[in-house]
């Protein structure tokens, strides 16, 4: 009986086995995969061109646009986008091995001057230079006034009546070198910050060259006339200084050695005015005698040594008391003159170019603008131009903003006495007046033009009991500003302003 219930099971599963065999299994049905339809790639714009498109730009703009894309970001990192917004927003001269990275040195110095922008008086700190310093005359940066990407401290030169020439460290407040006593007194003061080099002109007619660490000058040359004006600058080939001097000549030096480069005669009478153009392009000559019409030199003509006279242009104004050369328009000229006939101020601008390259073959001045200041306003002594289009100038306690054409952008009241100086560069006004007070200014631009954004008020001296009776001197640069105050019969006083770190 187990025998046979064994064999039933086998039975059994085999029967079940075979029945399972002939049951269809199912085969399973592909599922079609949708094949990816290829999406088409935007075609890059080449370099060369989207480089010109964003050459537009501004540098808010050229960051945004370093937002859309891997490569959008690495066009807009291009260093000759940077190193021209870096040449067109600060003037003056540039030398590469200087700046290591132009975005990094654009982004570090407009944080320093946004700052600026927004600072309080209670923001900077206050400090006067110690010791008797006799009466102070000429003030300028020996550095620090440039664009960097680190932030370098500022340091002013200033003359003394002591016949000393000092250098101070506006963020400590202290004196980092004086020179020893000259024999004269030094009558006019330059300084070539990119270099850090100073130099003086004393009453015995002596131009020397400092580095403001030695005792001794770097050189020294004797002029055989009395000299009237000064002007440093960065050539292409190197430094020079250009001197004016009574009997009309315009003498050419090289720096540090001061060997003479060139010797041109450019009028009959002294030479009290030198302006070399932000680009190094012209030099604008003049002097403050009635008759005599302003002129204006190619550069290179001036550094060219001995053979033909350089070109130039006169300018049809006579009696010039000043003039600037536009920082945002390299070859655009203002000058400021009176009419002794009605005994009024005008301006008048002018655009320069050469006829041919180099200048070899003349120069030409196309006037764009001219006009007269209204009757009843009192004559300015100081001016400044930033763009092109616009003059600031002082008239008793206010600042005016004319534009080239004369018609009138804005007055500005922050004074209540007569304003005694005015420093105006690519980023600041500042204003000082003998009511005690500094009033600094910015540049702004919007759609219709320039305007000057108003910015803080400061003391030239804290606390003093009887602030009328000053004159002053004041310049700035993005992270100071000094103040030279003069009192009637007293000693100067060299007052510092620093933004605390």
């Amino acid at each position: 009986m187990e025998m046979e219930e064994e064999m039933e099971v086998e039975m059994e599963v085999e029967a079940q086995a075979e029945a399972q065999a002939q049951v269809p299994v199912p085969v399973p049905v592909p599922v079609p995969v949708p094949v990816p339809v290829p999406v088409p790639v935007p075609a890059l714009l080449p370099k060369v061109p989207l480089l010109h498109i964003f050459s537009f730009l501004d540098a808010s703009s050229l960051l945004q646009a370093g937002q859309v894309s891997k490569y959008w970001n690495k066009v807009a990192d291009d260093e000759s986008l940077w190193r021209s917004l870096c040449r067109s927003r600060w003037s003056g001269s540039w030398e590469a091995p200087q700046v290591p990275a132009w975005k990094q040195l654009f982004l570090a110095q407009a944080r320093r001057e946004l700052r600026m922008a927004r600072a309080q008086p209670q923001d900077f700190s206050y400090r006067e230079a110690a010791g008797s310093l006799g009466v102070l005359g000429p003030l300028a940066y020996l550095s620090g006034s440039g664009p960097s990407v680190s932030g370098q401290k500022s340091i002013v030169c200033t003359v003394s009546s002591r016949r000393v020439l000092y250098a101070w460290d506006v963020q400590e407040g202290s004196l980092t070198w004086s020179s020893p006593a000259q024999q004269a007194n030094i009558k006019y003061l330059a300084t070539l910050p990119q270099r850090s080099l100073a130099f003086t002109v004393d009453r015995e007619e002596t131009i020397k060259v400092w580095n403001c660490q030695d005792a001794e000058p770097l050189a020294a040359r004797s002029m055989p006339r009395c000299c009237c004006s000064l002007e440093a600058f960065l050539a292409d080939d190197g430094p020079v200084l250009m001197v004016g001097d009574s009997e009309g000549d315009i003498h050419t030096l090289t720096v540090p050695a001061l060997a003479s480069v060139s010797r041109v005669n450019a009028f009959d009478y002294s030479v009290d005015l030198l302006y070399c153009s932000p680009n190094r392009k012209w030099v604008f000559s003049s002097g403050t005698h009635p008759h005599m019409l302003p002129k204006v030199f190619s550069a290179q003509g001036l550094l060219r040594p001995g053979g033909s006279a350089p070109s130039s242009v006169s300018l049809p104004f006579t009696f010039c008391s000043q003039a600037c050369w536009a920082l945002k328009c390299a070859n655009r000229v203002t000058v400021m003159f009176r009419r002794a006939s009605c005994r009024r101020t005008g301006f008048g601008t002018f655009d320069l170019a050469a006829k041919s390259p180099g200048g070899r073959s003349g120069l030409e001045a196309r006037q764009i603008a001219a006009f007269m200041l209204p009757d009843g306003m009192e004559d300015p002594l100081r001016m400044g131009v930033r763009d092109g289009d616009s003059i600031v100038f002082e008239s008793g306690p206010h600042l005016f903003l004319f534009s080239i054409r004369g018609r009138l952008l804005h007055r500005l009241s922050h004074h209540r006495n007569a304003i005694c100086s005015l420093w105006v560069d690519s980023l600041h006004v500042l204003t000082a007046s003998t009511d005690n007070y500094l009033h600094l200014y910015m540049w702004e631009e919007d759609g219709r033009g320039a305007g000057l954004l108003s910015c803080c008020h400061l003391e030239q001296r804290r606390a003093d009991p009887t602030p009328c009776c000053y004159f002053s001197r004041a310049i700035c640069d993005s992270a100071s500003i000094v103040c030279v105050v003069s009192k009637a019969r007293e000693a100067s006083v060299l007052v510092m302003y620093s933004l605390d770190p």
